[in-house]
């Protein structure tokens, strides 16, 4: 399922007509309903199913875009975006986004954060070169960046916090695609390293929820470090490689005087950036109370924590000492 999952996404960036596209997106649809549906599990299938109806809202806007595109063209750049944002879950059309993740495993709410996003992106940024859907974008920049933030404070379940997390990256990924329509494949990059890393660790250790941080101070070192890494640098902080992305937009807003999107931005980042430290917070200054859990952490091979600490240094860390240099 993982290949047609693929192939539908590369059917939809490299095509050429809005109906090729359109197929892309089914395609991959189709492939990641069966990855989240589990015959032991009500959850799963309910988030499998409300996932389908969400996707299934937004090829119908697409296909009914199609219809306009004769009539009026202004009318059909807007409902096709409207249905690419709703697609990929950008406020404040992503009502869907938090709950279907809460239903998921680490490994299907990763491919949900990352993989899935990226056909409605690549889309996104062949529409940005039209000044209606530039506006459009705008707005939802706004939006994403600040719900995004907001969203993430009173959060308890950390598939949902993440879910805000992702939301208000897509911010940064929009602003890039209305500049530069490449330089936001690198921010994506670096996100899905980032989100690559943190995913791992949670469901290595099997950590669901902010109470469950407190066990993690019994973990070795090696393993604070790692976790460390991947939260501060999925919260932009140099000289992490979250933080060299950002920087480059930084730069290119300043360079086209987006001035109020990046003040926007930066104002949701710094809110991002506190729930970031809020989860290192529970594991690096806390200790967890000494009594018998009946959930205790699974015990994290030498090898595991090589691996893992090695990956968080060459792809976290040391890409952005060699760019700053």
């Amino acid at each position: 399922m993982i290949i047609f999952l693929l192939m539908g996404v590369f059917l939809a960036i490299s095509s050429t007509s809005w109906f090729s596209a359109w197929a892309g997106l089914e395609l991959n649809l189709l492939a990641f309903i069966p990855l989240i549906t589990s015959k032991n599990n009500l959850f799963y299938s309910e988030s499998a199913l409300s996932y389908f109806l969400v996707q299934a809202l937004g090829s119908a806007l697409l296909i009914f875009s199609a219809s306009l595109l004769l009539v009026q063209s202004s009318l059909f750049l807007l409902i096709i975006s409207l249905s690419l944002f709703l697609k990929m879950g950008a406020a404040p059309f992503h009502f869907w986004f938090p709950k279907i993740m809460e239903g998921l495993n680490w490994p299907q709410a990763f491919i949900l954060m990352t993989i899935q996003k990226l056909a409605p992106m690549f889309l996104t940024s062949y529409l940005s070169l039209n000044s209606p859907c530039s506006s459009l974008i705008s707005l939802t920049i706004i939006f994403s960046a600040t719900i995004g933030a907001l969203g993430g404070l009173n959060q308890t379940k950390l598939r949902n916090l993440m879910a805000f997390s992702s939301i208000n990256h897509m911010a940064w990924m929009l602003s890039a695609i209305t500049m530069n329509h490449t330089s936001w494949l690198l921010y994506f990059f670096f996100y899905f390293l980032m989100t690559f890393s943190i995913i791992v660790l949670f469901f290595h250790l099997k950590t669901f929820f902010f109470p469950q941080l407190l066990n993690l101070s019994s973990l070795s070192p090696l393993m604070k470090a790692s976790l460390s890494i991947s939260l501060l640098s999925l919260g932009g902080l140099p000289p992490f490689s979250g933080f060299f992305p950002k920087w480059l937009l930084i730069q290119e807003m300043i360079s086209h005087k987006f001035y109020f999107l990046l003040f926007i931005l930066l104002s949701s980042t710094l809110i991002t950036l506190y729930f970031y430290l809020r989860m290192l917070y529970p594991f690096l200054v806390l200790s967890a109370p000494q009594v018998k859990s009946n959930f205790p952490l699974p015990k994290s091979s030498v090898l595991f924590q090589t691996t893992t600490i090695f990956w968080n240094f060459f792809c976290l860390l040391l890409p952005s000492m060699f760019l700053l240099i």
